[in-house]
């Protein structure tokens, strides 16, 4: 991005809006393409609902997406950051242990 802003034409729900922005003008098609989908699927579950509703409802499916995904990351990243303390603990009492005697023939074998 060069910081410099452009107007991005876009059609969601049916209505033009330009849309000023620095980001990539395709993103930016995708962005509203994205949002024109939920659009879509929102009128579906609520065909005799005016613009707001349907816009409403669009967005709270998105929030809703949106805070599975955050969920989701922050189980994973905490799983992971577990299986690392995990191995570090193992690694830990491996070294206090000292190496094993079986390493130190091997290091030898190589060495030799």
């Amino acid at each position: 991005m060069d910081g410099s802003t452009r107007v991005v034409h876009v059609e969601i729900h049916g209505h033009r809006y330009p849309i000023r922005s620095g980001l990539d003008p395709t993103y930016v098609a995708e962005l509203a393409a994205f949002v024109d989908s939920k659009m879509q699927l929102a009128a579906k579950e609520c065909p005799q609902g005016d613009t707001l509703k349907v816009a409403v409802l669009a967005a709270i499916n998105i929030a809703d997406e949106m805070f599975r995904s955050r969920d989701e990351a922050r189980d994973r990243d905490s799983g992971l950051a577990q299986r690392a303390e995990e191995l570090e603990r193992m690694l830990d009492l491996a070294l206090a242990e000292g190496v094993p005697e079986e390493f130190d023939t091997v290091r030898s074998t190589a060495a030799g």
